[in-house]
This record gives C-alpha cells, sequence and structure tokens, in this order.
C-alpha cells in the first residue's frame, strides 16, 4: 500500500496537505509547523500503551509525509500529478524517524511557552495571524479561535474587534458566516468552552496537581488528546510555533481541514 493509501487508513484523508492541517499554498514553514503540530500528537510517547503500536505507525507516516513536502522536487512532483514517488530516498525505509523529528525540533519548557504567550498576545504576529486565519475560514469564528494560537472563549470580543477593525478599513472582505452569525452558534461554542474549562480543573483537582511545569506535563498525558484545545493540544500548538522560531504567519491548523 503506497503512502497516500496510507495516509487515508490512518488519518482519513489522501491529501498529504491535510494530513498535516496546511493549504496547499503553504510556506516551508507553515509545513514544517504543521508536521510539527500533528506529530506531537501522536507521539508514541504520549501514548497510552495499548496504542502505542498505532502511534508509532502513524508518527512513521507523517515523517514521510513531510520528508515529501519539505522536498522540493517531491512537493513539485505531488503538486503536479497527485502521485508520490515511493522509491525516493526521501521516504526510505532505513530512516530513523524519531531521530530525524528530534534533529527538526528543539525541547522547550513551560517558562519558554509562557514567555511566548506574553510576547504574542497584541502584536503584529498576532494582527496578522487573525486576519489570515479569518480569511483562510472564510470567516467561521469557531475555525478562527481554534486556529489562532493562545486564545480561549475569553479572547473571543478582542478577536472579533481585530476582524471587523480590517472589515471596516478594507484589509479584508466581509463574509456573512462572520457579521450575521447566529447568537445560538455564539453560545453554544462558549459552552463548549466552558465545560473544557470546568473539565480541566476538575481533573487537575483529581490528580491533587498544582502549577508546576511537572504537575502540568501530568495533566497533559492525563486527559483525552482528542479534545478540542485541550492542555496538550495547547502545548503542541505553542511548541509547533516557538520551537522553529518563525517569524510571521505563525497561525496553527488543525488536521481537520486544509489550510495553513
Amino acid at each position: 500500500m503506497g503512502l497516500l493509501e496510507q495516509c487515508e487508513a490512518a488519518f482519513g484523508a489522501a491529501d498529504l496537505y491535510q494530513v498535516l492541517g496546511v493549504r496547499r499554498e503553504a510556506s516551508g514553514d507553515e509545513i514544517r509547523r504543521g508536521y510539527h503540530r500533528v506529530s506531537l500528537r501522536v507521539h508514541p510517547d504520549r501514548a497510552a500503551p495499548d496504542r502505542k503500536e498505532e502511534a508509532t505507525r502513524h508518527f512513521q507516516l507523517l515523517g514521510k509525509v513531510y520528508a515529501v513536502l519539505s522536498d522540493q522536487d517531491q512537493r513539485a512532483l505531488y503538486d503536479e500529478q497527485g502521485i508520490v514517488d515511493e522509491e525516493s530516498d526521501a521516504l526510505s525505509q532505513d530512516r530513523d524517524w524519531e531521530e530525524y523529528w528530534r534533529l527538526l525540533f528543539k525541547k522547550i519548557t513551560i517558562k519558554d511557552i509562557e514567555d511566548f504567550e506574553k510576547k504574542y498576545k497584541g502584536s503584529e504576529e498576532e494582527l496578522a495571524d487573525v486576519k489570515a486565519a479569518y480569511e483562510d475560514f472564510k470567516g467561521d469564528i469557531d475555525k478562527i479561535m481554534e486556529s489562532v494560537l493562545c486564545v480561549d472563549y475569553t479572547d473571543e470580543p478582542r478577536i472579533r474587534k481585530i476582524i471587523q477593525q480590517a472589515i471596516d478599513s478594507g484589509e479584508v472582505p466581509s463574509y456573512k458566516v462572520f457579521v450575521k452569525e447566529s447568537k445560538q452558534k455564539m453560545n453554544a461554542r462558549k459552552r463548549r468552552a466552558q465545560e473544557e474549562a470546568k473539565e480541566a480543573e476538575k481533573t487537575r483537582e483529581e490528580l491533587g496537581l498544582g502549577d508546576g511545569e511537572d504537575d502540568l506535563k501530568a495533566l497533559i498525558q492525563s486527559r483525552n488528546k482528542d479534545r478540542k484545545k485541550e492542555i496538550d493540544d495547547f502545548l503542541a500548538q505553542m511548541e509547533a510555533k516557538y520551537g522553529n522560531n518563525s517569524k510571521k504567519g505563525g497561525k496553527k491548523t488543525v488536521p481537520k481541514k486544509a489550510k495553513k
């Protein structure tokens, strides 16, 4: 079974860009961030014992996807013909994909993440990311809030203000799905976020955790890795952006949509 068929079986998408959650027009840095973010979610070290073998397979597949899309010739072949050269050196079966991954991404600390968040919020970079996410998702605020770094539901009024100012100034188009969003959808999003926050706090209390780095790691490992905006997803998103020292367009994406 070829790489595209394996990706469809493992991730439900035969499109390599969708697997990494990036747009087909994504820059090399965006592809790198997408690879980092998704690989953190399926890294064997984060998997439960009974899922470690599956996680290892998925992790190896992601390495191959990134190897194709980060190679200029391989990516051009895929873009033009929709095929992958399975015999290429980029997909060598002998490669240690975990070692390859660790060479690409440095280890960062919780303090690194906190420091980054302080610098990022309200920065020109955040403004650019919000506007880019708005255009990428055609005004869908649910997806925008999932895409922009360091935000939770309490940031929504601020994010909306940024977007509205950009619309008013003509920097971005006016999408009906944004300007005419129903109160029902707004309230549903707020309820989901509040429920997730309560679950996070409940888990922390049940495990008797504090606020230290080891405690946060324990909380991250204890929670469902598929839950939206969970703490380990947040950590992955921060690592993906901060870890490779990107300068612009540090949007995050999720594998469910072909973007960024």
